[in-house]
């Protein structure tokens, strides 16, 4: 037993590899749906934050929200709110636990929890139409969550 548990715990970490001063998504400490403290230890890129946010490989975002900064990008969803003016809607560390989970500040919304690697009720294996088995990480890293926030705290009305 002591053999199995010590091979699944050398799998998670090799899965998710923490960095130096980063949280893990099961340590996150939410106050009010806020996160307080820096993910990665590491303030958020600008530029990489707006690369996320436009991509629909990584964040996705604008698949459910509008961003006149990201004119450039087709497709803009309708279903959650404009994030024109999010710096000004919400402070730095709202920002960051709405990003990392949205869930602990709006119970019911379909925003996905971009932190979060437990707690799913039917995750998939990527695009496989398979379930998924337990070595995928959140779905974006601490550092990305920084950046995202480095850019959304820009976005003025």
């Amino acid at each position: 037993m002591k053999t199995i548990l010590t091979a699944a715990t050398a799998l998670a970490i090799s899965t998710y590899a923490l960095s130096a001063g980063e949280v893990a998504p099961t340590e996150v400490t939410y106050t009010d749906g806020a996160v307080a403290m820096s993910l990665s230890g590491q303030p958020g890129d600008v530029a990489e934050g707006r690369s996320i946010v436009s991509s629909k490989k990584k964040g996705n975002c604008v698949a459910c929200h509008a961003v006149s900064d990201l004119a450039d990008v087709p497709f803009h969803g309708e279903i959650g709110p404009s994030l024109d003016g999010a710096g000004d809607r919400w402070s730095e560390e709202e920002l960051r636990g709405l990003v990392a989970n949205a869930k602990m500040t709006f119970d019911g919304t379909l925003m996905p929890s971009f932190y979060k690697t437990e707690g799913f009720i039917r995750p998939g294996k990527a695009y496989t139409g398979k379930a998924a088995d337990d070595t995928f990480g959140p779905l974006l890293t601490a550092q990305q969550i920084e950046d995202v926030v480095a850019y959304l705290i820009t976005l003025k009305e």
